[in-house]
């Protein structure tokens, strides 16, 4: 009976510690197949500001009755500060990643841009540092890993975006390449525009550091409002609203590109929506209490393997020497610095269970005058990752 307690015990605890990472691997397939079908969407000619605001408003119609019914004990109470949060949330993430994104994406292609999002660990990590939510004690080997991964993560995105060298044959693409509407037309608009994508990748840049200080801020605001379905819910309805506003505004009112049918446009809504916009922001919220920002966005280079390895197969996108290269090196890179975050987890447990011990001396010390009872129960407050 002990046997069977202390295996079922110990699985308990490898689920709980496989568990963030299970759901961040899931996260970037998810998000691997965005990168995909919006990137065709768009060029198909869809426009970027509908596709936002539909969007949000499937994810917020998706996640509320969720929050209603498991929230409605214990949500926490909007103040005006987290409220103004909210709105940072859903201007930076909603409004300024999304359309920023979808530029991006239509002016260059679905493997470059997931590619360029390989410096989003990177970029997070220092503001990360700068804003005191990560700790470096470069004495340590976690920190000196941390800080090497970062490195070498954002180097090999540095090689992918300047080299390309030749064209990598793959069994599925010979001879498929130069027949494929999409791979023809991808080719005809990188000898004809260079400033196009050039502008598609500053569009790209400033996408990452809206998504960036997201993390950062969505971190922040879960340690004061810890309902994630609430949260992702108000993120998703007031981009929504921010979005439509802005779209009304560039469209000058026309409402031509507001009606979709039942074809790719409406899959690439409800998918987006559901998938990468209300379950990603609840994942990376409960992922983020426990292993922090960084940690989340570490993982973000294996969703540019998928989106390559997609967009080759599906769409017959070229996948050059320089990428290919540039993927190996931030995979190293991905190793140092999700080692790192694991023993800095390691280390906040152990720091929490040597404080055990202290604090009970300390509540059982005999003074004079002082009686303690025996039965005195002590409550450790969980170390959060930072």
């Amino acid at each position: 009976m002990t046997a069977m307690k202390t295996a079922s015990g110990s699985s308990a605890n490898l689920f709980q510690n496989l568990k963030p990472y299970v759901f961040i691997i899931l996260l970037q397939f998810g998000y691997a197949g965005m990168y995909v079908i919006t990137t065709a969407t768009l060029k198909n000619g869809m426009n970027h500001y509908v596709l936002v605001v539909y969007r949000n408003l499937v994810a917020a119609a998706i996640i509320a009755p969720f929050a209603l019914w498991f929230e409605r004990k214990n949500r926490s109470k909007i103040t005006p500060l987290i409220f103004f949060k909210i709105v940072a949330l859903a201007m930076l993430e909603v409004v300024l990643d999304q359309n920023f994104y979808y530029m991006g994406a239509k002016l260059t292609n679905a493997s470059f841009s997931a590619a360029f999002y390989n410096i989003l660990p990177a970029m997070t990590f220092m503001l990360a540092i700068l804003l005191r939510m990560e700790k470096i004690n470069i004495r340590r080997r976690r920190s000196q890993a941390k800080v090497i991964g970062t490195a070498i993560t954002l180097v090999g995105a540095i090689l992918m975006i300047l080299y390309k060298g030749p064209v990598v044959e793959f069994f599925w693409t010979v001879g498929r390449a130069q027949h494929h509407p999409a791979a023809a037309a991808a080719a005809a608009a990188s000898q004809g525009g260079t400033m196009t994508w050039l502008k598609g990748t500053s569009m790209l840049f400033v996408s990452c550091i809206s998504w960036s200080l997201f993390f950062i801020l969505q971190s922040n605001t879960l340690e004061s409002f810890p309902s994630e379905l609430t949260l992702t819910t108000l993120i998703c309805g007031i981009g929504a609203l921010l979005s439509a506003t802005v779209a009304f505004v560039m469209e000058r009112g026309n409402v031509k590109p507001w009606i979709i049918g039942l074809d790719m446009r409406l899959f690439t809504a409800v998918y987006s929506g559901i998938v990468c916009s209300g379950v990603a922001y609840c994942v990376q919220g409960i992922v983020m209490k426990e292993r922090g920002p960084v940690f989340v966005t570490a993982f973000n280079p294996l969703c540019m393997i998928v989106t390559a390895i997609m967009g080759s197969i599906i769409f017959a996108e070229e996948i050059s020497r320089g990428r290919v290269i540039g993927a190996v090196i931030i995979v190293i890179g991905l190793y140092f610095l999700i080692w790192g975050k694991s023993n800095d987890h390691l280390a906040s447990k152990k720091e929490v269970t040597d404080q055990l011990p202290v604090a009970m001396a300390a509540t059982n010390g005999t003074k004079p005058g002082c009686t303690v009872s025996p039965t005195t129960h002590i409550e450790i407050p969980a170390v959060t990752n930072p």
